[in-house]
């Protein structure tokens, strides 16, 4: 069980917190640690995982409910929704990794205006999956953006951005993880200046537009024979999430290889650990020993 802050900014307007995985949970603490409690916590319904597939909570609807917070967890934004949310007469709204989009009425239940949690350099990245396609792509560079929700995906204008290079070895969860921090922490602190009227906003610019869209599995795989550079880009992007595979065959037959570590060396990508289909985790030089040809 956890403890809420014994100051909490109560002269601060009221606001619902929309998000749903861990990314939405940790941001969530932070606003709490820093003095912002919502009054609303809006997350996905309880959803099949794990290896038994049972309904389990999001990891942002078990933390609300640890701390006694009131929780909204509707399959549809109907008419319903609309008055159960009305109920709590929010300001504003936070919303990080929420996973669904909202409609005009729900943005216009918000006078204030809503702030959404980016993790990119918008208008650069704009959808669901900006730090996996910042990696892809070989970015030397990304960052957080702080921008005022508009119905148009991550069109709105944005408050304020934070830079940081992308570390030649970095991995997703790697990069996540500082981009989590750096959200959190520019979001708090831009949150006064927001709530005083005194930050203005910058429109992005359109011809400098990039679109980030959702990962898909068949983007993990790897052809050992393609450019070194790429096959160590997607492993970065995709080995702590989706997971990145190859295939190798050997008289006549084709076997799922995963690959579970990996690094490089100079201009070579170097697999060293693998998963081949059917079997235990074994060193990469197994391939070889047991005569299957990477593709």
């Amino acid at each position: 069980m956890g403890y809420l802050p014994l100051s909490m900014k109560s002269a601060s307007p009221s606001f619902a917190f929309f998000g749903t995985p861990a990314v939405a949970r940790d941001t969530l603490a932070a606003l709490i640690e820093g003095g912002y409690l919502p009054s609303v916590v809006v997350t996905s319904p309880d959803a099949r995982r794990g290896r038994g597939m049972k309904k389990q909570p999001s990891e942002t609807r078990a933390y609300a409910e640890d701390y006694g917070m009131p929780v909204l967890a509707s399959e549809v934004l109907d008419n319903q929704f609309l008055k159960d949310l009305e109920l709590f007469g929010c300001h504003y709204a936070i919303v990080v990794a929420y996973g669904r989009i909202l409609p005009q009425p729900v943005l216009d239940l918000f006078p204030g205006g809503l702030l959404n949690v980016h993790y990119s350099l918008l208008p650069r990245y704009r959808g669901a999956a900006p730090v996996e396609r910042a990696l892809l792509a070989g970015e030397s560079e990304t960052g957080v953006s702080i921008q005022k929700m508009v119905l148009k995906m991550d069109a709105g204008d944005v408050l304020a951005q934070e830079h940081t290079p992308i570390e030649a070895t970095e991995t997703i969860g790697e990069l996540r993880h500082r981009l989590i921090k750096m959200g959190a922490d520019l979001l708090i602190a831009t949150l006064p200046a927001f709530l005083d009227n005194g930050i203005s906003a910058t429109p992005q610019e359109e011809l400098k537009i990039t679109f980030a869209p959702k990962i898909e599995k068949s983007e993990g795989q790897l052809s050992l024979h393609d450019s070194p550079e790429q096959n160590w880009r997607t492993y970065r992007a995709l080995i702590e999430s989706l997971g990145v595979y190859f295939y190798a065959h050997k008289e006549g037959k084709r076997i799922r290889v995963k690959v579970k570590k990996a690094h490089r060396e100079g201009d070579a990508f170097v697999i060293d650990r693998i998963v081949p289909e059917g079997k235990s985790e074994r060193p990469f030089l197994w391939l070889a020993d047991a005569g299957w040809e990477p593709e």
